[in-house]
């Protein structure tokens, strides 16, 4: 079963999304089933810069000087997925090249490795993974080989991602024409992914 999967980093569903659905492709591979995740590229701020800046200004130019209750809910849910949130040292960069490196990665059968070497990059160690050191050590991290090639072809992936105007990310697309937006649930998504099951 080959899954498309269109995620930005600093996504916080993109994150919970990816956590389960691994969680749940792991039993299916387990039993002797097949899960292929085919990643997809998408940015929330294409205006990022290199940089950066505090996670936390970009949350507060959301939610007001009131910001507090949605980072306490956020961070809660989180902990409830056995994920570990530090949006107070998170850094709000460019991923263009984040996404260089999970396609990178996916050419060398270890893309599922480096999301979610990314993910926790970005939400729990307080990384700039625009930072090419950073990501340099990432993809160590994860068992990538580094290459400066792809950008060419991610940016036709970003391009094709953007023509299709998405209800929103993540975006998860199943063989039989199951999608998910945003917040799928555990049940919901082992649902989905039975069929790979059943063929195990």
């Amino acid at each position: 079963m080959k899954i498309e999967f269109t995620l930005d980093i600093p996504c916080v569903w993109s994150y919970f999304a990816f956590a389960r659905l691994t969680r749940e492709a792991a039993r299916v591979r387990a039993a002797g089933g097949t899960v292929d995740l085919v990643f997809r590229p998408h940015q929330l701020a294409p205006e990022a810069t290199v940089e950066g800046e505090p996670k936390t200004e970009v949350l507060r130019r959301a939610f007001g000087a009131d910001m507090a209750p949605a980072i306490a809910r956020i961070t809660a849910l989180a902990a409830a997925e056995g994920l570990e949130f530090h949006h107070d040292r998170a850094v709000f960069s460019h991923t263009f090249e984040a996404h260089r490196l999970i396609a990178v990665a996916a050419a060398q059968g270890r893309a599922e490795a480096a999301v979610e070497r990314l993910f926790r990059a970005h939400h729990t160690d307080g990384l700039n993974i625009a930072d090419p050191a950073v990501l340099r050590r990432l993809a160590a991290d994860a068992g990538v080989a580094w290459s400066d090639g792809g950008a060419d072809a991610v940016r036709a992936a970003l391009a094709a991602v953007r023509a299709e105007a998405l209800p929103g990310i993540p975006y998860l697309r199943f063989p039989d024409g199951v999608t998910f937006t945003g917040n799928p649930s555990r049940e919901a998504l082992a649902a989905a992914l039975a069929p790979a099951a059943a063929t195990a």
